[in-house]
This record gives C-alpha cells, sequence and structure tokens, in this order.
C-alpha cells in the first residue's frame, strides 16, 4: 500500500508531512534525502514525521533536514503540525513534542497559530559554539581581515542554532555567498541558520534566511524568533514585532514574565498525496 503523505507550507516555507503513528514506516537518512530531491522526489524545507507522544503531549515531531539530518526546532513546521492536530483532535490548543522540547501552539483564529516557543537559548553552550564568547556579537568575519563587509552577528538557539547579521539593506546580501560561509563556519559545530535582518523601526524589520541544509527559504519561524530575541539584545528591536519575511509576515513577542517566545503565523495545506513505488520502498519497515 502506498505511503499516504501531507504537501504543507507556512508562508512559502514548504513541508512534506508523514504520519507514523499508524504505519510501519522507518524514517532514515536515505528516505529523506530522496524524498527531499525536488526532481525525483517530492521536494521540502522539511520533512516533518508525526510519531506517537513520548511525555505526555499530544504527538511527537521528528524533524529532517533535505541532507538527512535532524533538527530540534522548526517554527513554521510547528505550527503546520499544529494545525493538523487541532483538526483531527478538535481542539483550540495542542502540545508537540520535539527533540529541542514541548511547544504549546494555540488557535489564533482567522487561520493563524500561535505557538509558544519556549526560552531562547543564549548560553555560547545552548547554541552551541566552538568556544565561549558573548553571543550578543560573536567573532566571524566576512570579507578581507582588514576591511569585512559583515562582521559580528548574534548567535540564538530556538532549539536550533542561529546567527542573526543586523544589515541596512537585507535585499542587497548574496545569500548564496554568504550563507554557506557562516552555516559551515567552524564556531558552529552543529552548522547554523544564518539570518539578515533590516530594521525598518523598532517594530518592524525584513529578513531572509539561509537555512541550515535547506539554502535559502521564503520564511523560517524560528529565525523570525531568533531575530526578535537578537533584536531586543541589541536594543534594536520592541519586545513584539512584525518579522517579514519574503513569504510573509510573522508575528514574534519576547515575553517578559517567563523569557518565551510566541510566533504567530498561518498554516496550510497544498495538497494530498501518495508516495510512488521507489520512494515507498525506502520507507517501509522490515516486518
Amino acid at each position: 500500500m502506498a505511503t499516504p503523505f501531507l504537501k504543507m507550507h507556512g508562508l512559502g516555507n514548504d513541508f512534506v508531512v508523514l504520519d507514523a503513528r499508524a504505519h510501519g514506516l522507518a524514517v532514515g537518512v536515505a528516505a529523506a534525502r530522496a524524498i527531499a530531491d525536488r526532481r525525483r522526489g517530492i521536494g521540502f524545507d522539511q520533512l516533518l514525521v508525526l510519531e506517537r507522544p513520548r511525555a505526555g503531549g499530544d504527538v511527537f515531531m521528528r524533524i529532517f533536514n533535505p541532507d538527512g539530518s535532524e533538527a530540534g526546532g522548526c517554527g513554521n513546521g510547528t505550527r503546520c503540525v499544529a494545525r493538523l492536530m487541532m483538526d483531527e483532535l478538535r481542539e483550540t490548543r495542542v502540545v508537540v513534542e520535539t527533540l529541542g522540547g514541548r511547544l504549546v501552539a494555540t488557535d489564533a483564529g482567522g487561520g493563524l497559530v500561535t505557538v509558544d516557543m519556549g526560552a531562547p537559548g543564549l548560553e555560547w553552550e545552548e547554541i552551541p559554539l566552538a568556544e565561549r564568547m558573548d553571543t550578543r556579537r560573536i567573532d566571524i568575519k566576512i570579507g578581507p581581515i582588514d576591511d569585512p563587509y559583515l562582521w559580528g552577528p548574534a548567535a540564538v538557539s530556538m532549539g536550533n542554532p542561529h546567527a542573526v547579521f543586523f544589515v541596512d539593506d537585507a535585499a542587497s546580501i548574496q545569500l548564496d555567498k554568504v550563507g554557506p560561509l557562516v552555516e559551515n563556519h567552524p564556531l558552529f559545530p552543529e552548522r547554523a541558520n544564518v539570518s539578515f535582518a533590516e530594521v525598518i523601526d523598532p517594530g518592524h524589520a525584513r529578513l531572509r534566511v539561509w537555512e541550515r541544509s535547506a539554502g535559502a527559504t521564503l520564511a523560517c519561524g524560528t529565525a523570525a524568533c531568533a531575530t526578535l530575541v537578537a533584536g531586543v539584545r541589541l536594543g534594536k528591536l520592541a519586545r513584539a514585532a512584525e518579522i517579514e519575511l519574503p513569504g510573509g509576515t510573522l508575528a514574534v513577542a519576547w515575553r517578559e514574565s517567563d523569557g518565551h517566545v510566541l510566533m504567530t503565523g498561518p498554516a496550510e495545506t497544498s495538497f494530498a498525496g501518495e508516495m510512488g513505488a521507489a520512494l515507498d520502498a525506502l520507507l517501509t519497515a522490515p516486518s
């Protein structure tokens, strides 16, 4: 029997969603890479696999990058899975478990979902970095050693590592050139998502993102959260702001009461389908 899947997106950040709760699926590196292929597979920015909850939540969400590696967090993906679970359970509040922790999601009305992304990791070992340093401005320079054109990004963990540069013109950044350099910088032993933020005013920033393994994407929820946190720490953004990405805008707030970051945005289903025989063979667990 062919394996069913959903194609979903949050502001164009696209996902393949597999439900392994009731199917004998063995999702690993080879399967993730094959499904990620946008010519021979289906294509995704992340693969989201639904599994039975492990710690009293409503579902456990495994997150695969296109190279088959696993991620601890995915903001836009969490909204999509939360929407599926709300519809399935007929609830307006669900708990999504991830490798990065338990995330509470609520229906915000009008097709929007709010996710409590928890508290950001701000210490060097939480991100992680390869060595101790002030995470508000870490020691990365891009360009000539005596005249770099980018330097001192902030580092934040939102369940995955982020480097955030604040720039005058985000549109001018060559993502495909700079992104891989920072993603694979020795300071990031687990690689990094790389953001370039242009502050319009304290309540509004434009953002472009190079995602670890996926490359340039239309939106990245954890990057929007990391940018808000970094902007607050540097005195550039208010604790609640609109983060504008190529695919649309997310509302992000860093709550003072408990230090949690809240992210609100849409979650949409593009289509449903079934895996072809070649992909299906990679997903069938041995009996």
